[in-house]
């Protein structure tokens, strides 16, 4: 009877196993389906280019990181797809028009205005642009505006309300709890250490602040009164008083054409098509016409190639993912170097700095590059301080109107937990065979000497930045001193001060690099290489990754953002890093 037991007990075990074996199995065929399945999309004459632009506009794949909470792949689409694809769409007769149908852009002003120029072109070939809301973000609104026609849901809304920033101070509350800061810097503007040494913003990087909002909106704001006809009287009345909110308002102030339900929008677009009401109205996403366009774009049979070379996010050492790390990005430029059928390069940047060191290193092998390849500067967002020091290697430097660029400067934050420790009872003997040997402790916090020489280090490091960027932009060193001690500049008031070259897009700048290279017919090849959505989730399977994307779903991307800066601050030494990063919502 026993044994009896225990045979049927092996084979309920057995059962078991193998039925998780093959839930198991089948779970991982859906996986590695959805991530790497391409499909079949097929397009229809007469059809409508929907910019539904829920998911992240991103530079690079680099920054899209499916993880095992995200099975499925990452929902992000690149900016270089979303401009090809309007392009393309431009040309196809089977695309009449674009609705832009969208509440939220989860973009960056630069790849909104980006956006918004390749719909502007797209008018050109006489088809239109229409747009529908219903509760509608400050970003969505400036990339609708292009549209020909702008309608609203009757009780929808438009966030029409200007730029603005707010500087939050933890001098106190690290006071608070015992936790001590010490701070070395150079540049009266590097604002990025003021909320640990102050509880009040500075004159200086209040006037920095100020003259960069305003740099911004008064891009912005042009552009939407040109698109809607308003004068800038009207608009500033429009915005100060927060007609967009209401929906009669919106529409008697002619910030829309007409307040109507979705379902009349889709009439109108019927009627524009010329279908009949029983019709169906044949739309296709962005996101499937990129797809599309992946699956059967032919390439040119040129062996000549324009390598674009993508700097997103953050400088550190060594090697990582998210981010922009030294190792692993000067392994991408040894692989442009030794490709001779890469005639040019276009660095694109969109980054606010970070290490110092690794900002360094990754400069010094770029003009490495630039002596053997023609080597043009592209930027995004964001080129601050480590940002801007690496695009020095370029022999041009194309800047959006809108990027936030320069913070030439540089600091060093240490954080010691010295009062606390003695509030609680807890000291410590220090036992060196040289005065500086402890130069830093998290309970003692930094040694006699320590500070003074590291002052002098943050002063050198600050010098030798100056040194490059007078060099590329063949300026005296003291011009670009007056000009640099960490203060932020728009696009628009860097090239009037000469910090940037010309004022245009990434198609500009490879139109650039290719005819410095002297040639017509070419590719573009991007680094780093795109990985598929299977490899970045296997990818992001380490321990570090998961806790990192665990830590973001249980408190948000913001707030993982601010643990992350502070933690960097405090572990990779001398920063060459933006203070502050800026969104339009």
């Amino acid at each position: 009877m026993k044994n009896f037991i225990k045979m049927v007990m092996a084979n309920i075990v057995a059962i078991s196993i193998l039925g998780f074996s093959c839930i198991a199995g089948l779970f991982f065929l859906i996986l590695i389906s959805s991530l790497s399945s391409k499909g079949s999309i097929n397009i229809k004459d007469n059809s409508i280019l929907t910019l539904n632009l829920k998911d992240n506009i991103i530079e690079a794949s680099s920054e899209a990181s499916p993880s095992i909470f995200d099975i499925g792949g990452d929902r992000s689409t690149k900016i270089s797809e979303i401009l090809n694809a309007i392009h393309e769409a431009k040309q196809d007769e089977r695309i009449s028009g674009i609705s832009i149908e969208s509440d939220d852009v989860l973009g960056g002003i630069t790849q909104i205005d980006d956006i918004r120029q390749a719909l502007e072109d797209f008018k050109k070939s006489g088809k239109f642009v229409y747009s529908y809301g219903n509760n509608v973000s400050q970003n969505a609104y400036y990339l609708s505006s292009i549209a020909d026609q702008y309608y609203l849901h009757p009780a929808g809304g438009i966030e029409l309300k200007g730029l603005a920033t707010e500087v939050i101070f933890v001098k106190d509350l690290l006071n608070k709890y015992g936790i001590g800061v010490d701070v070395i810097r150079h540049g009266k503007y590097k604002a990025a250490v003021e909320p640990y040494i102050t509880n009040k913003i500075s004159e200086e990087n209040r006037e920095q602040l100020s003259s960069l909002l305003n740099d911004i909106w008064g891009n912005i704001s042009k552009k939407i009164e040109v698109s809607r006809k308003l004068n800038d009287r009207e608009f500033k009345t429009i915005v100060d008083s927060l007609y967009g909110i209401i929906p009669e308002y919106a529409l008697k102030n002619k910030l829309v054409d007409k307040l109507i339900q979705k379902s009349e929008y889709d009439n109108i677009l019927r009627n524009r098509l010329k279908l009949g009401s029983i019709d169906d109205l044949k739309k296709i996403s962005i996101g499937n016409y990129v797809k599309y366009l992946n699956n059967n774009t032919q390439l040119s049979p040129s062996k000549n190639k324009v390598a674009v070379l993508y700097a997103a996010g953050e400088i550190f050492n060594g090697k990582g993912y998210n981010g922009i790390y030294s190792e692993d990005f000067i392994r991408e430029i040894k692989k442009i170097e030794k490709d001779d059928n890469i005639k040019a390069v276009v660095l694109r940047i969109n980054s606010p700095g970070g290490s110092a060191n690794a900002s360094d290193e990754i400069l010094f092998e770029l003009q490495q590059l630039k002596s053997k390849k023609a080597l043009v500067v592209s930027f995004g967002d964001y080129a601050a301080s480590g940002g801007y020091y690496i695009a020095m290697a370029g022999q041009k430097i194309f800047s959006e109107a809108n990027t936030l660029t320069g913070s030439i400067g540089v600091f060093g934050l240490a954080m010691n937990f010295k009062d606390l420790a003695h509030k609680n009872g807890l000291r410590s003997d220090i036992v060196a065979t040289n005065p500086n040997a402890q130069m830093f402790s998290p309970i003692s916090g930094l040694g006699p000497n320590t500070k003074n020489i590291l002052q002098k280090n943050v002063e050198q490091t600050y010098k030798r930045f100056v040194y490059f960027v007078s060099q590329n932009r063949n300026k005296t060193f003291e011009s670009i001193d007056a000009m640099g001690g960490g203060r932020v500049w728009s696009g628009t008031r860097a090239k009037e001060i000469g910090l940037v070259d010309e004022i245009g897009s990434l198609q500009d700048a490879i139109h650039y690099a290719a005819n410095l290279a002297k040639i017509s017919d070419y590719n573009i090849k991007t680094y780093p290489k795109d990985k598929s959505n299977l490899e970045k989730f296997f990818d992001n399977m380490n321990e570090e990754n998961i806790a990192a994307n665990a830590i973001k779903i249980k408190f948000g991307k913001e707030s993982y953002h601010l643990f992350q800066k502070i933690n960097t601050l405090n572990q990779q030494g001398l920063q060459m890093a933006l203070p502050y990063m800026i969104k339009i919502q």
